[in-house]
């Protein structure tokens, strides 16, 4: 099968707006966590959560384009872009029907149908509606919006698979690329759901932080007294190109994607396998996929959420499948910093990973105050602080509701 690389970056976060302010977050151990400012949560169990900073979406487009598009494909427009301006490709100069668009999101168009439906039933009750209101809300129209923008007449779709929809993003993304069907991919994915709907019913089921008290540290991955995710909202985006199509234009190569995997756990909608199986099974997936040895990774980016039984089971799979090796690598959650992106997780924590190749050094689990005796606090955790380290390949793992396991793996470009 063909080398699959990736030559560009796009990032808008709760933690820099940019790749390069991403980056600064990352190494800084920044915290991206605030007060609801989208909506009134004074009412809500949860009143935070960790939003885009500053965000206009006039700033990257017309207004005419921005009021007829939802928040969640804004964001995956103006990542595309930075991505595609990251890579150097020239649309004059590459085959348009063998460059496409594989983008995920794990709900879709949120902000869009709350504000259509609550302008309905502020109504005298006729029906009437945006003309744009479905083609805002539908989760496909992303890809589509980016595909557009380029001129990509390729593969075209989008993936949703809870928390794991823009892993399963990157890895089909590869896939199409390793098996000749396209030769450039933007990849990723984009989530906008700091809204009511969300807010209300993750609170409904427990899944959240209430520490509204102290909201700069309520995502504590691996913490004794970890209480949920923190929500949060953003894009991030990938171009992939196959290796030979790069190299000849001269691209700069970030890392080449090696492998992936995806499985399921098969037990609950939320819960994961007590045991790990399902994440255990996606790793040891993805390793052979990459062709490599557990000893071959020295980064883990884990799924790592701040939930009670989450954390318990992934830590047990990594120790099921690294062994003693598992003593020797970093592991971090960068949800720490971020917060749960949800759709769009799997997308900046891959590029997380490859800023982490680029740069040697493992972005830290910030929060972190008390040992869970729950947990094997013998793993480096990388707590509080990042730590500086030669990273050759990073695994990056996201698990979502339904048992949907993906891993994604990223390594040093080697001839």
């Amino acid at each position: 099968m063909r080398r699959v690389v990736v030559t560009g970056l796009g990032a808008m976060t709760p933690i820099g707006n940019t790749v390069q302010d991403y980056l600064k977050g990352l190494q800084n151990g920044v915290s991206g966590a605030g007060l609801i400012t989208q909506f009134d949560a004074s009412l809500f169990k949860t009143k935070f959560a960790c939003e885009v900073k500053g965000f206009n979406a006039e700033d990257h487009m017309h207004r005419r384009e921005a009021r007829r598009i939802d928040r969640f494909s804004q964001f995956a427009l103006v990542v595309a872009d930075e991505a595609m301006k990251d890579s150097g490709l020239d649309v004059e100069k590459i085959d348009l029907d063998k460059a496409g668009v594989i983008w995920a999101s794990g709900i879709g168009g949120l902000h869009s149908l709350e504000e259509e439906v609550e302008s309905f039933l502020k109504g005298d009750g006729t029906p009437r509606y945006n003309p744009f209101i479905i083609p805002k809300i539908i989760g496909d129209i992303a890809a589509g919006h980016i595909s557009i923008k380029f001129g990509f007449r390729g593969v075209n779709y989008s993936t949703v698979s809870a928390c794991s929809s823009s892993s399963h993003a990157i890895s089909n993304a590869m896939d199409y690329i390793r098996l000749g069907r396209a030769d450039v991919v933007i990849t990723g994915g984009s989530e906008a759901t700091v809204a009511k709907l969300c807010i209300g019913g993750f609170n409904s089921m427990k899944a959240l932080s209430t520490r509204n008290d102290d909201f700069k540290t309520a995502s504590r991955p691996f913490d004794l007294d970890r209480d949920g995710f923190v929500l949060g909202e953003g894009a991030g985006g990938l171009v992939l190109e196959e290796y030979e199509h790069a190299k000849k234009r001269g691209a700069k190569i970030y890392a080449e994607i090696v492998g992936a995997g995806a499985t399921a756990d098969a037990h609950h909608i939320t819960a994961p396998h007590p045991e790990g199986l399902g994440a255990r099974n996606v790793m040891k997936m993805a390793l052979n996929d990459a062709k490599m040895n557990p000893e071959d990774i020295d980064y883990v980016n884990v799924h790592g959420t701040s939930t009670p039984l989450g954390d318990i089971a992934e830590t047990k799979a990594i120790r099921q499948v690294f062994g003693e090796h598992a003593y020797n690598m970093n592991i971090s959650s960068t949800k720490s910093m971020t917060g749960h992106l949800l759709g769009a997780a799997g997308a900046i924590e891959s590029i997380a990973g490859i800023l982490a190749i680029n740069h040697n050094f493992v972005p830290p689990t910030i929060n972190h105050f008390t040992d869970d005796p729950d947990l094997d606090n013998k793993l480096n955790l990388t707590f509080n602080q990042a730590q500086e380290r030669e990273v050759n390949a990073v695994l990056s793992n996201t698990f979502g509701f339904g048992g949907h396991n993906s891993s994604v793996i990223f390594k040093k470009l080697k001839d």
